[in-house]
């Protein structure tokens, strides 16, 4: 028998393969259309659509219809839950959270939907606590507040070879401040207050890639944590920097280590990495 507070995120968060499943969350898909034609997240490959990306063939994406959202709800009611916490990216990034709110206004049972400030995995492990709250026996509000503190905890630092996919993309926030020296530099870019912001110029990937490693380990300090290390067509470099802060955080708990779906890698370009810091509540 299922928990009585089922748990719902949205294919941004970019879960390992199985994770969702064992933990018993249901994952509704974004939009992505390559060449005009739209598909559901999870049903285009995110190497087609980076391949698309470095020919400079226009990828954009759609956030799930609210009836998406609906069936989603109902399907959960329908195994006998009897509460509902949606948790999603960014409502600065993404009308993913408004199409939720729109489907919670008729769902059969009532749904807190949580917007999490942010994407990728700082999204999963959000949505991972409130599974684990749902779980354990947890009521619907403890279980959204579960999810909502995890990702205020949580910081997410993002390096790119290149702006102008943010910048093409509508996604850049203040990060625009970069644009004009984007030819000088390499970006570290970070999540504050649901949107990108600039964290610091870099004159190399190298360079910016070991500040990514610096920053990481000293938010991470001697707490306890989950990372995420992700990226776009750049597999060796997550590979290396999941390695090297394996040795240099003391209390690391798991480590996820994947590649961004093209929801996100539209916006993001290939070389991407980026990593999530999630102390444990």
């Amino acid at each position: 028998m299922g928990s009585a507070v089922a748990v719902i995120t949205d294919s941004t968060a970019y879960l390992p393969p199985g994770l969702a499943e064992r933990h018993g969350l249901i994952v509704v898909p974004l939009q992505v259309a390559v060449g005009g034609v739209m598909r559901d997240e999870g049903d285009i490959s995110t190497a087609e659509a980076a391949q698309a990306m470095k020919e400079w063939r226009p990828v954009t994406t759609s956030r799930p219809a609210p009836e998406r959202f609906a069936h989603a709800y109902k399907a959960a009611a329908g195994t006998g839950a009897t509460e509902i916490v949606s948790v999603h990216l960014s409502a600065a990034l993404s009308g993913t959270i408004e199409a939720a709110r729109l489907a919670a206004e008729d769902a059969p049972v009532p749904v807190r939907v949580v917007d999490s400030g942010t994407i990728g995995l700082g999204l999963g492990f959000a949505a991972l606590s409130a599974a684990a709250a749902a779980l354990s026996g947890a009521d619907g509000p403890t279980a959204a507040a579960a999810a909502l503190t995890r990702a205020e905890r949580s910081r997410s630092l993002i390096y790119v070879d290149t702006l102008e996919h943010l910048r093409r993309g509508g996604r850049i926030g203040a990060a625009a401040s970069l644009v004009g020296s984007a030819l000088m530099v390499k970006p570290l870019l970070g999540i504050a207050d649901g949107t990108i912001a600039p964290l610091e110029k870099v004159r190399t990937s190298s360079r910016a890639l070991a500040r990514l490693e610096e920053i990481a380990v000293a938010e991470a300090g001697d707490r306890r944590v989950d990372l995420g290390v992700q990226h776009l067509a750049a597999a060796a470099r997550a590979e290396t920097l999941a390695s090297r802060l394996r040795e240099r955080i003391p209390h690391v708990e798991d480590v996820y280590v994947g590649e961004v779906g093209p929801v996100i890698g539209a916006h993001v370009g290939p070389g991407m990495v980026g990593v999530v810091i999630a102390p444990q509540l």
